[in-house]
């Protein structure tokens, strides 16, 4: 006997949808249903924005820092250990949010190698000197703790037991502020020796630079925090073999490490269920020029630029056909056209 379903039959069960929902179960079954790509981005939610304190309206000390989730289960997340957290940040999909987009899972991977007797460090960018990028500089100043407890999650993944974070020479008032907030994380003993009471010993340095645009660049300023002028060395070595002090070091930007705490208590999956393909997770936006209302913001990756800026800046000056071009990516970038 032929096994299917009769014409008849067959036209009632596509007319109630039914016939439809057996071939997906079946598809699924078989492993053959892919999950649907998303097509729509932008529109992030409040519950789901990562610098909750962005703009300055709460206490960035560590009372209000923990108020809103910062430094919650940071113990837990050590103890899991190395091998999770670099499993959970390449889940994650996040790449480096200074410019040069490198997977960041792979990139901290890359300090994990035995211990030749090399202390490891992590260095953080936080030289902010592209002209019309300012969404490093209000992470400092309005949410300080967060990168703090971040610089010490990525230091837990690549074996690191020190921070230094590199901040640009204008930013006097966001370096005394970090200060601060990490003199606040000592005595809290979250930073320092047995970190947590995990027994890791972590220290975190503010150095400051003098304003010198090529320190933006990692060797020049890892040559900068030595002491020596800022000039970019030679590749290789890169710097995650011969780094500050000649020793393991990766460089990586502000941002990217104030995330890490966040997608460890959330998950990697979950981070990587904004945006698409490649260009995972949230972002900060600093968005400036013609338009009516100028700002940082955190949104999804993907989100098209014309939402982006018709959602949170109001839209252009005078209206869109007032618009020559777009720069996306801070003065170094090529211009995208209105057409």
């Amino acid at each position: 006997m032929a096994s299917g379903i009769s014409t008849a039959g067959s036209r009632l069960l596509q007319k109630s949808g039914l016939l439809s929902s057996a071939r997906s179960f079946a598809a699924a079954a078989a492993g053959g249903e892919k999950k649907p790509e998303k097509t729509s981005f932008g529109g992030l939610k409040d519950g789901d924005r990562i610098f909750t304190n962005l703009y300055g309206r709460h206490d960035f000390r560590l009372k209000g820092a923990m108020a809103r989730g910062d430094w919650y289960k940071t113990k837990d997340i050590i103890l899991k250990g190395q091998d999770w957290i670099l499993k959970e940040m390449s889940t994650s999909g996040l790449r480096g949010r200074g410019g040069a987009g490198f997977p960041s899972g792979m990139k901290w991977g890359f300090m994990k190698k035995p211990f030749d007797g090399r202390p490891k460090y992590l260095v953080v960018n936080a030289d902010e000197g592209e002209p019309g990028t300012c969404k490093d500089r209000e992470i400092m100043r309005h949410d300080p703790h967060k990168l703090i407890e971040g610089c010490l999650i990525a230091g837990v993944a690549m074996g690191a037991r020190a921070a230094y974070i590199y901040i640009r020479g204008e930013f006097y008032n966001e370096a005394v502020i970090l200060q601060e907030a990490i003199s606040e994380a000592y005595k809290a003993g979250y930073l320092g020796k047995d970190c947590l009471g995990t027994g890791y010993n972590f220290d975190v340095f503010v150095h400051r630079g003098a304003g010198a645009y090529i320190c933006g660049e990692e060797t020049a300023l890892i040559e900068s925090i030595e002491g020596k002028q800022g000039k970019p060395r030679l590749k290789p070595p890169f710097p995650a073999d011969i780094g500050l002090f000649g020793c393991p070091t990766t460089v990586t930007n502000v941002e990217t490490v104030a995330v890490a705490p966040t997608i460890c208590r959330r998950g990697g999956e979950w981070f990587a269920s904004f945006g698409r393909e490649r260009n995972r997770g949230t972002k900060l936006f600093c968005i400036s020029g013609h338009v009516n209302n100028p700002c940082t913001v955190e949104e999804e990756m993907s989100i098209p630029l014309k939402d982006l800026i018709e959602r949170h800046c109001g839209g252009v000056i005078g209206g869109w056909d007032n618009l020559l071009a777009i720069i996306p990516g801070g003065s170094s970038v090529p211009l995208i056209p209105k057409r």
